[in-house]
Parts: structure tokens; sequence; C-alpha cells
């Protein structure tokens, strides 16, 4: 697109170009007891199918499993179990809730990690598909929006760090029982006095909504950013022209997103690795008696 606007063709402009890539494929028509228009289908789409992704790799590793020396791939999966093993080991103490909390770390992880690397993919490879899908089916390419990094969607990153939330709020209930926890949000970690109980329960409410919302935020903003790095990077790779400064952006691009990409890897490793380890200290805070 840019390509066509550097070489005076009458394609977008770069901001229009990144504002394209940016916005989300929604359906207008989706009606229902509340507004289904605001729903992102690009990133729950790609989410859904991620995440059946992930199931279904951890569940071909553990059935080919075998006692005697694994291959690659059951190598690797048992190097990320007993890593994501000794860490839910050293942070949630209760043997029992390690059977449940240890599976759900692996899973948010390779999740959270296919998820990121979407990122990795050509920023033009599925919109142009789809766009070219689009036009097939009769609609305006033009209008043919498609964003393929959910955790570069707020609502996506959000959305894991509510199921987290959710899942404390259980472990809550469920090692301190019902009435020992509702007694820990009107005590702690003032003390337990009439007067402190509503700055107890405020600085309670603060604290899970604070962890909530920079839990999702935290991985947001840095795909999020790592998004934008790549599709300024794809600009310069569409201004190229047969002149010096053209070819030398064109240069530019490849080395710039070969390095950027390279790098990314270690991104997307690090945010799944970070969310996963979070989600372990807050499961692993629910288990803590004040």
């Amino acid at each position: 697109m840019a390509a066509e606007n550097a070489a005076g063709h009458g394609g977008p402009t770069a901001g229009e170009y990144i504002v394209h890539h940016l916005t989300h494929w929604r359906n207008k028509e989706l009606v229902g007891p509340f507004d289904l228009s605001v729903i992102n289908i690009d990133s729950t789409v790609f989410t859904i199918l991620l995440g059946v992704l992930g199931c279904f790799l951890l569940w071909k590793a553990a059935r080919k499993a075998t006692s005697g020396v694994p291959g690659r791939f059951q190598a690797a999966v048992e190097i990320l179990v007993e890593m994501v093993d000794a860490q839910a080991k050293g942070i949630v103490h209760n043997a029992e809730s390690r059977k449940l909390v240890a599976p759900l770390a692996l899973t948010v992880f390779v999740w959270i990690f296919l998820l990121n690397a979407m990122d990795l993919l050509p920023v033009d490879l599925l919109p142009v598909i789809w766009a070219w899908i689009y036009g097939v089916a009769g609609h305006d390419a033009h209008h043919a929006y498609m964003r393929s990094v959910p955790t570069a969607d707020l609502s996506i990153t959000m959305g894991l760090s509510m199921g987290v939330l959710i899942t404390c709020l259980v472990y809550n209930v469920k090692i301190k029982g019902l009435g020992g926890w509702i007694h820990e949000l009107f005590t702690a970690p003032f003390g337990n006095h009439w007067a402190l109980y509503p700055f107890n329960f405020l600085m309670q409410v603060i604290e899970f909504v604070a962890k909530t919302v920079s839990h999702g935020m935290r991985l947001f903003g840095n795909m999020y950013a790592g998004e934008l790095i790549f599709l300024l990077i794809a600009l310069m790779g569409g201004a190229w022209s047969l002149s010096a400064t053209g070819i030398g952006l064109a240069i530019g691009h490849i080395i710039a997103g070969s390095a950027w990409a390279i790098f990314h890897i270690l991104i997307i490793t690090l945010q799944a690795f970070v969310f996963m380890m979070l989600t372990l200290v807050y499961i692993g805070q629910a288990h803590d008696h004040h």
C-alpha cells in the first residue's frame, strides 16, 4: 500500500496505512440482547483457534510420550513442563492446588506465546489474503480489516487477566472459606477493628483492581508497541523506488525487519513467561492467610 503512494499511484498515506492495519474486523449487523457489533471478531477467532492449537500440541506430546529416548518435540515439551512445575512448586505450596494450577500455568504460557507469535507474520500477509477473500465475496476490499495479533488487543489481554482474577477469587473462597475470606476483606491489612473496616475493604478492592489492570495492560502495551514497530518497518519497504534513497530504504527495511523479528522472539517469549509467573503469584497469594 505504502509503496503505491511513494510511487505516486494514489495509494494510502503512511497514516492511513497504519490506521487501516490497527482497525479491527467487526460486523455491524450482529444483533442480540447486547451490542455485539463491538466484538473484535479477528482477535476472538485467532484467540480461540490458537488456544485449540496449543491444547492439541500439548495433547499430542502427552499422547506420544515414551519412556525411552525422547524426540526433539517431546524433549522440548518436557523441559517446558519441568520449568513450569518448578515455578509452581516455588510459589504455590499447596500440593493439591498445584494439580490444577501447574497445568493452568502451562496452558497460559503456551497460549499466550502462540498469540504473541502472530506478530512474527508479515504485517500485510493476512490482511491482503482477507481483503482478497472479502473482494471475492462481493464486498469492498478497502474496508476489509484484519488484525492478527490478539495480545495487541486490550479486550483480549484484559479478558485473560479477568480470568486470572476469577481464579484467584475462587481459590480465596476454597482455601479460606467464604466467611474467612469476607473476614479478611474487612480486617486486612490494617487490623481487626470496626473503624478500620472501610479502609481495609477499600485497600483490598484497590489491590484486586490494580493487579488485574496491570496484568492485562503490561502484555497489551508490549505487544501493541511491537506491532507498531513492525508497521513502521513495513513502511520503509513500501517507500522503495529506483533511486539511492529508495534502494537504501528497501535495504534498511530488510535489515531492520530481520533484526527486530529476531529480537521480538525474545519479547514474545518473555511476555508469555511474565504473564504466567504473575498468574502463579496471584494464585499463590490467594492461599496466604492474613
